[in-house]
């Protein structure tokens, strides 16, 4: 049995290597990333943060940050000029932004009547911890001003989508946001990395075991930059080995820009 390179006149044969790997490897190609999962990392007290990003560098993991400006351990908030660096350079890193409403504003209810008004609750701000209403400008505002301070500290324009905290909607506000421009984004039930909950009842190793048994391809994972109430962190220790477990069951990692479901509005600007 001949070998390809007897068959086929050396110089030719390098060429169709050389065209083979940079089909395989380009982010866009259509072969890059055949069991394709979503990390997406929305804002915290930023401690992890710097540890975090040297995981995925070192892995080549590219996911799509949800930012707004919370309360940090460190320096004048997560969206603050003290952050900014960081978030310079996971732009050059070619991560993606997205918006998680300037204050964290937590939705709460829709309130009867025309135009759309929304109790909210923020979580951050000069308002943190109140409740009160908002009309649908407002709530635009909220998720323009984070977008637009990410486009200031990246050089990046964000993409037209946002991730309500908490997750919480109605059908009511996600057509507000869509009308000014966004769409939100959630997560797969099995895409929930659990950092969030209390590390006496979910440990590290169990939230790192069940991540890897029961994601699927074309989840929307969520973790966060930092978790006030964990007293075990998730964050550095779940991170690496979630990210080499999952390549190690032919899973890839792409970003919400190439999500089937919101590459169309991405591509045509919200």
């Amino acid at each position: 049995m001949r070998h390809a390179s007897e068959v086929w006149p050396r110089p030719w044969f390098a060429i169709v290597l050389i065209a083979i790997a940079s089909i395989t490897t380009w982010p866009g190609a259509a072969f890059a990333c055949e069991k394709p999962v979503y990390l997406t990392l929305d804002t915290g007290h930023m401690a992890v943060a710097p540890l975090m990003a040297d995981i995925l560098k070192r892995h080549s993991v590219r996911v799509t940050f949800f930012a707004a400006q919370e309360r940090t351990q460190e320096g004048d908030g997560s969206l603050g000029e003290h952050w900014a660096p960081w978030w310079r350079s996971r732009a050059g890193e070619g991560h993606e932004f997205a918006s998680h409403t300037w204050d964290h504003v937590y939705w709460r209810a829709d309130l009867p009547g025309t135009p759309p008004r929304f109790k909210v609750q923020p979580s951050a701000g000069q308002q943190q911890g109140q409740t009160f209403t908002v009309g649908a400008p407002e709530y635009c505002q909220q998720l323009q001003r984070a977008s637009d301070r990410l486009q200031a500290v990246t050089g990046k324009k964000p993409l037209p989508l946002f991730r309500a905290p908490g997750g919480k909607t109605s059908a009511q506000l996600l057509a507000t946001a869509k009308s000014c421009g966004y769409a939100h984004v959630g997560w797969a039930a099995a895409g929930f990395l659990g950092d969030e909950l209390a590390s006496d009842k979910f440990s590290n190793a169990s939230l790192l075991a069940k991540a890897l048994r029961d994601i699927r391809s074309g989840d929307i994972l969520m973790a966060h930059l930092g978790i006030w109430s964990r007293q075990d962190p998730w964050a550095p220790a779940v991170l690496e080995p979630l990210l080499v477990g999952l390549k190690a069951r032919g899973f890839c990692f792409a970003t919400l820009r190439e999500h089937p479901a919101y590459r169309a509005w991405v591509a045509a600007g919200g």
